[in-house]
């Protein structure tokens, strides 16, 4: 892919994060897990979409604004995560997400379904491939954990802050403060966004006001961010190997959170590989910037 072609599949984050409480297309519904906040619009065959730490169901807007024509497409704020309001004392673990999720597809009438997946969420989805290989007709991973690189080192001073009970306190509150440090090298924006002069305040405080709105948010955010360690991958490999779901791979290879080698990895790991393909400019959070990269490879691997 060239510069040129890379671009062209881009959208302004400042102009598509324009958003009120009169637009959102979240709607809510009550699961064992507590009250799911949700995007559910398009029919047809069902899609899920899993986002990324920190963020929401509106990292996908952009890609459903263009596959709901053709799919059926549902994306959850994930328990600790954007409007979700989970049950007290509630596991916020990989596996407990995925938990959530069938409970919520459930709910929603849905038996089988694709899934897009971008960080954390690729290991939700990992988790669903294993444990519910009926379910999952096919599998787009963006950057996200593998078994080898789960949680990735560059995650650990997260993690240490928020078994202090300072990820929360420490990181999210400046960047909800200060909208051009979260932007900055040293925010959300630098470390995980291509372009991140164009990550509006809006969409900034639409991802990170929630975690930060009350003790108890912070409580739950620190909590998920402790939970992604140990590695809930281990052990998958093996499963994985043996998957019979069709999985293409997209990465950015830019990233500077996940290991770029775990692309071609991931793209080896499963029999039915439908390949890779790599973006060289794009960081972790691309799938949000250039949704029309992610409708284009949706599309190929669900053959539409």
């Amino acid at each position: 892919m060239t510069r040129r072609q890379f671009l062209q599949g881009s959208v302004s984050l400042a102009l598509a994060s324009r958003v009120d409480a009169a637009s959102d297309p979240r709607r809510f519904i009550e699961t064992g897990f507590g009250r799911i906040a949700y995007v559910d619009q398009g029919q047809g065959d069902a899609a899920l979409f899993l986002h990324g730490f920190p963020l929401n169901s509106w990292q996908w807007r952009g890609a459903i604004e263009r596959l709901s024509g053709v799919r059926r497409c549902i994306a959850a704020d994930m328990m600790a995560h954007g409007l979700t309001e989970m049950r007290d004392g509630q596991d916020v673990s990989v596996t407990a997400q995925a938990s959530m999720l069938i409970d919520l597809l459930d709910r929603l009438g849905v038996q089988r379904f694709d899934i897009v997946a971008n960080d954390s969420g690729g290991a939700v989805a990992q988790i669903l491939m294993t444990r519910h290989p009926q379910r999952v007709c096919s599998v787009l991973l963006t950057n996200c954990d593998t078994e080898p690189d789960s949680p990735p080192p560059s995650v650990a001073p997260v993690i240490d802050l928020a078994r202090k009970g300072l990820y929360a306190e420490k990181l999210l509150v400046p960047w909800v403060t200060d909208k051009t440090l979260a932007r900055s090298d040293r925010g959300l924006g630098g470390l995980t966004y291509t372009r991140p002069q164009e990550l509006s305040d809006q969409i900034l405080d639409l991802y990170l006001g929630p975690l930060v709105s009350s003790a108890k948010r912070k409580e739950q955010i620190d909590a998920y961010a402790v939970a992604l360690a140990p590695n809930p991958l281990l052990g998958l490999e093996s499963e994985l190997k043996r998957s019979p779901i069709p999985v293409r791979v997209v990465w950015g290879m830019a990233d500077r959170i996940f290991n770029p080698a775990e692309a071609d990895y991931l793209a080896g790991l499963f029999p039915k590989s439908q390949g890779i393909r790599k973006i060289p400019e794009a960081k972790l959070f691309w799938p949000e910037e250039y949704p029309v990269v992610i409708a284009e490879e949706a599309k190929r691997l669900w053959q539409i």
